[in-house]
């Protein structure tokens, strides 16, 4: 008798043989395409940080190892360090440029934190379900379109020491009259304290923005997890919140502080409309801008900018150094 065999009988198993030579080709070409893709998205942008950032800075270098003055009929000559000694040595360079760097890092002591923790704050506020949530998020980003030039002219005149000043009408109003003209950026305890608010008011949507999309990317299985556990809304956040944006939150502490310390608009508007305590309120920037142009001295000038560009950029690494997310995680 004849045995049929099963149609379902177990396939032959071959050995896997080499790789054919076709695969290895496509391997190793998927990388070099990603890469020559990447830089040609890349392209304009590199190109315009080179053209607008990379080549003004190598020309301040320059500049700053030369005497050159505006309006001299005097060719540029080369000057050395005389420059930067000045900035350490000469009292007529050195006191105003560290006032002015003291400044600075009183705006970045006081803006940081709390434009960083005011946007953590409207970023968990408006990241809910509710009806009209885009209008909203829209209202708390719209003085971010303004430019800090217009946002400074209107600030200079709810601040107004006249008596059409909005903020010292409204005080007199709800005082009943017993609250005088005080000049807010003619004292040199408010003048800063006014230039730190206008500024957090202004740009506190922006990382808002970034804080809002961070906090958009965290799983909401670990929320409803977390109230499984009876978590409080505390323990949410420090144990969910927290940790999911602490890559976010590091990003925008470091764009915070590099972008306060190149404040320059409203100080500048503020002083040049008159009533500002220059003194309380005068920036790097600011004195490297009036050293130009209202003192002629370019090179002068551009020794401020390179001394300042380094200091930042210190300060921006060892910021980095310190509050990276792995820190957290070793300690």
């Amino acid at each position: 008798m004849t045995t049929v065999k099963s149609a379902t009988a177990a396939p032959v198993r071959r050995k896997p043989g080499p790789p054919s030579a076709s695969a290895e080709p496509v391997r190793s070409r998927r990388p070099d395409r990603d890469r020559v893709h990447g830089l040609m998205m890349s392209a304009p942008a590199l190109g315009g940080l080179i053209a607008f950032v990379g080549v003004p800075f190598v020309y301040a270098v320059v500049l700053s190892f030369h005497n050159v003055r505006l309006g001299s009929p005097r060719p540029p000559r080369f000057f050395g360090i005389e420059h930067y000694q000045r900035i350490f040595t000469d009292p007529d360079i050195s006191g105003p440029f560290l006032r002015a760097l003291l400044n600075n890092l009183t705006f970045a002591v006081a803006v940081v934190p709390l434009q960083t923790g005011l946007a953590l704050g409207l970023a968990i506020l408006l990241n809910r379900k509710l009806k009209a949530i885009g209008v909203f998020r829209s209202l708390f980003f719209l003085p971010v379109v303004f430019p800090m030039a217009l946002v400074a002219v209107i600030w200079r005149l709810i601040l107004s020491r006249s008596g059409d000043g909005l903020l010292n009408s409204a005080l007199n109003a709800v005082s009943l009259g017993n609250w005088g003209a005080f000049d807010w950026l003619g004292d040199g305890l408010t003048a800063m304290a006014s230039i730190i608010v206008l500024s957090v008011w202004q740009g506190v949507g922006f990382q808002m923005v970034i804080l809002l999309a961070g906090l958009q990317q965290i799983p909401g299985e670990l929320y409803e997890a977390a109230q499984l556990d009876r978590a409080s809304r505390w323990q949410q956040f420090r144990h969910v919140t927290v940790p999911g944006i602490r890559g976010t939150l590091v990003f925008v502490a470091m764009l915070t502080s590099v972008l306060s310390f190149r404040v320059f608009d409203q100080v500048y508007v503020l002083v040049r409309g008159g009533g500002l305590n220059e003194d309380a309120t005068r920036t790097v920037m600011y004195q490297a801008v009036t050293t130009a142009f209202d003192q002629n001295n370019i090179g002068q000038a551009s020794a401020i900018t390179v001394v300042f560009f380094l200091i930042v950029v210190a300060l921006t690494l060892i910021q980095r150094r310190v509050v990276r997310p792995g820190n957290e995680d070793r300690s």
